[in-house]
């Protein structure tokens, strides 16, 4: 629950020194933080998440589309509403590895990405991007994916900027059904 900052701070206990900031806690932002479904080697059977998430339903694994060399799914770690990633089904940790056939939908199914998220949510602009290798910030290093952020003129406030947290207004699933519906077809 979100609390407006008020005049007189609240009685906090149990949650360090007692000062004037309000807290939002995220407690689920934790898996992320310490690696849950990280996979634990470099090979497609050591836990790698995105070699498990095709095996499921697109509603439980928050998978919007599915072509024949990609996938677009949503990111369970959103940094804004609607970020998704494309990613081969090939367990494959660098974009020289792709081949033309993965290459070419995985540039396809980022189009329709943009043209679903405009439709969709109205989306103003894109961060469109991979991060090759864990130096470079891949959460997933063993598995290549291609993030797609939406961005809308203003979406960064004192939020993400002070307070080191984004609000997202949707339910991952709400998300996912959302751009489901409005994927071209």
């Amino acid at each position: 629950m979100l609390h407006i900052m008020t005049t007189e701070p609240e009685q906090q206990i149990g949650v360090g020194t007692q000062d004037a900031f309000q807290r939002l806690w995220t407690p689920h932002r934790m898996a992320y933080i310490q690696g849950e479904n990280k996979p634990t080697g470099p090979e497609s059977g050591d836990g790698c998440p995105f070699c498990s998430l095709p095996a499921k339903s697109d509603e439980d694994g928050l998978i919007i589309k599915r072509g024949e060399h990609v996938y677009a799914v949503l990111n369970l770690y959103p940094y804004n509403g609607g970020h998704l990633m494309v990613v081969p089904y090939r367990h494959v940790a660098d974009y020289t590895e792709l081949d033309a056939a993965e290459t070419l939908e995985l540039a396809e199914l980022t189009k329709q990405a943009m043209t679903a998220l405009r439709a969709a949510s109205g989306a103003h602009g894109f961060n469109i991007g991979m991060n090759q290798g864990s130096v470079a910030g891949a959460g997933i290093a063993a598995h290549l994916h291609q993030h797609i952020v939406p961005r809308w003129g203003g979406d960064t406030n004192f939020m993400p900027v002070v307070g080191h947290t984004k609000v997202l207004p949707q339910l991952l699933a709400d998300t996912r059904a959302m751009l489901a519906d409005a994927w071209p077809r």
